[in-house]
């Protein structure tokens, strides 16, 4: 059984700005959002070398996925380049569900992204026992909790009939539930209490939370996995074998060292902002650069020295736009396996 806290998603605050509600209209009680995920597709990894096959090209590591592993159906994690820099954002959906069956995996990856994937594998694939396929048939939904008492444990104890898969989000608790279905499914009839929630809001809410997803939060062979916070996000596993790009990640992961990370930020006024842009001190030091957003909130890589702040992009000559940044409350105070003190810019 999985839990999910309470996100009280019409109240959600960044700095001083209230976010507006991720529904539309309130739904009493512990009532849920459903957010169709079109920007997202999903390649279908089935035979009998699938685990191993995958186990070399992503950061995490498959053994999570196993059926024994405490029922866990989803795996977030990032495929790399040779240098180590993230190429995309996935994850993994398990669909067998005994350990004796042929392995039969779903990945979710940016819908720009389908076809590249899907030639990143086929590289790799060689000789491994392994089919790989898109399956434009199904659709993927977010869903996320309106409100719950304090008191109160938020849980789906099994997957409910119409669903092919509804699980907790892998990345943070925060970002509620991921659902498969197939494109003719309602979910609504699926999930009880539930209305459909407008994608906007759901990248709102994303934003706010500071987790990337996409190939405009994660720049292929642009951004770095640590600093792109994949190990807050369960992304990583550091004791696995060998996989492609390990050697970087490994080796800033020993050091210890990681000055910049992805982090919220809000804008003091809604324009149109370039993506890379860049980030100043009032002293006019370079602080960071603007990675992606929506309307006045998005992401920024950030010198974490610089957080807390006060910051603006420069972008015209004559246009300056203040912006504020912050910490996730779900990111750990303190990370001991990184040595960087989150707690020292909060």
């Amino acid at each position: 059984m999985h839990s999910v806290q309470a996100l009280k998603l019409g109240n959600l605050r960044l700095g001083s700005a209230a976010v507006r509600c991720v529904c539309s209209t309130a739904v009493s009680g512990t009532g849920f959002c459903c957010f169709p995920l079109g920007q997202r597709r999903l390649l279908r990894l089935q035979g009998p070398d699938t685990d191993p096959f995958l186990q070399g090209l992503i950061t995490s590591d498959m053994k999570y996925l196993r059926p024994e592993a405490e029922g866990r159906r989803a795996l977030y994690a990032h495929l790399l380049n040779l240098q180590g820099r993230t190429l995309y954002d996935v994850i993994l959906y398990r669909l067998h569900t005994q350990l004796e069956e042929e392995p039969d995996i779903l990945l979710e990856c940016d819908v720009s992204a389908l076809e590249p994937v899907q030639k990143h594998l086929k590289m790799y694939k060689i000789r491994k026992k392994v089919t790989i396929a898109p399956c434009l048939h199904l659709s993927l939904w977010a869903v996320l909790p309106w409100e719950q008492p304090e008191d109160a444990a938020c849980t789906f104890t099994s997957c409910p009939d119409g669903a092919l898969i509804l699980t907790p989000d892998p990345r943070a608790t925060v970002m509620g539930w991921r659902m498969v279905t197939d494109k003719d499914k309602n979910p609504l009839e699926i999930v009880a209490n539930s209305q459909l929630g407008d994608v906007k809001n759901y990248h709102r809410h994303r934003y706010h939370q500071g987790i990337p997803e996409g190939v405009k939060d994660l720049p292929p062979g642009v951004a770095l996995p640590l600093e792109s916070n994949l190990a807050y996000m369960n992304g990583i596993c550091f004791s696995k074998g060998c996989y492609l790009g390990q050697e970087l990640t490994a080796r800033t992961h020993h050091t210890g060292v990681i000055r910049k990370r992805l982090v919220p930020v809000q804008f003091s006024s809604e324009v149109p902002i370039p993506e890379g842009a860049e980030v100043l001190t009032q002293a006019g030091k370079a602080a960071g650069k603007y990675r992606a957003g929506q309307e006045d909130i998005g992401l920024a890589l950030l010198r974490l020295v610089y957080v807390k702040e006060e910051l603006h992009l420069k972008i015209a000559e004559n246009t300056r736009i203040d912006l504020s940044a912050s910490i996730p409350e779900w990111w750990p105070k303190a990370s001991n396996n990184l040595n960087d003190r989150i707690s020292s810019v909060l």
